[in-house]
């Protein structure tokens, strides 16, 4: 199905995905949708084949991207900047609404949040800004930015529950993270930023991948720099957050390092 802009709310036909069984969900940062097709994109989603695909990074408009993948409706938040941030939804199943941004003009402008409502849960596909290699933006993404954004999730909550996934740009514990000692105070693993997702756990939100999984040594990001995804020298900094009302119906949440095509691997969730 071609590509489309979704504006900020866009009526759909309802979805209940409890009709189908299962929803079987993949994020990923792309890290440049246009270079992530010529290495393999296409072929590796369809392997998967999810319900849903989540993609952070995209960093293209719409109109520059043929994504050939049919069947979806592809929902595309752009940043103002061009080449830069970006996210998109695909769905098999048309949402009831999409929602672009958070609402805060200020926040909004890099096409980081983009917001899929199905009939029993809101999606929310997040990019969350990096500090930074001098910590520059460490002030403004854990006093501004990760508050706005747990608010957002909070108020929607209010309404049905809520599943978030993304690069959350931080590595929450000293097990998601290869050598945390020498990595500690890096952007990504500031007392700060760990912090923040501190609190994204105390709200209530699950860390789908830690209830099912308490093992190390499990990433998602690796530096291009040493050859560190060929020694697992990496960072778990992609998610899937869930709201507690929906614990009961978690299947399974799965980190896929073999596939390849980006600095990041998918995440996958499947909710019964």
């Amino acid at each position: 199905m071609g590509a489309r802009v979704a504006p900020d709310a866009l009526s759909r036909e309802t979805w209940n995905s409890g009709t189908s069984g299962t929803m079987k969900l993949l994020s990923w940062n792309v890290n440049g949708i246009r270079a992530a097709i010529k290495k393999g994109f296409l072929e590796s989603v369809a392997s998967i084949d999810p319900d849903v695909l989540c993609l952070q990074e995209t960093r293209a408009l719409p109109e520059q991207v043929d994504l050939e993948l049919p069947g979806y409706t592809t929902c595309w938040n752009p940043a103002k900047r061009r080449g830069y941030s970006g996210t998109a939804i695909l769905t098999k199943e048309e949402p009831v609404t999409v929602r672009n941004g958070m609402g805060i003009k200020k926040l909004d402008d890099e096409g980081r949040v983009i917001t899929a409502e199905f009939e029993d849960l809101y999606l929310v596909n997040v990019y969350t800004p990096n500090a930074g290699r001098e910590l520059a933006r460490l002030e403004f993404r854990t006093t501004v930015w990760d508050p706005a954004f747990l608010a957002y999730c909070k108020t929607l909550e209010g309404t049905k529950p809520v599943v978030f996934c993304g690069d959350l740009n931080v590595a929450h514990k000293e097990i998601d993270i290869h050598d945390p000692k020498a990595n500690e105070g890096l952007a990504g693993f500031t007392q700060q930023e760990r912090a923040s997702f501190d609190r994204i756990v105390e709200s209530g939100f699950i860390d789908t991948f830690r209830h099912f999984c308490a093992e190390g040594a499990r990433y998602t990001w690796w530096s291009y720099i040493g050859r560190a995804r060929q020694h697992n020298r990496g960072w778990r900094i992609d998610y899937f957050c869930v709201s507690q009302s929906l614990k009961g119906r978690l299947r399974s949440a799965e980190i896929l390092p073999q596939v390849t095509g980006s600095d990041h691997c998918p995440v996958t969730l499947e909710l019964g």
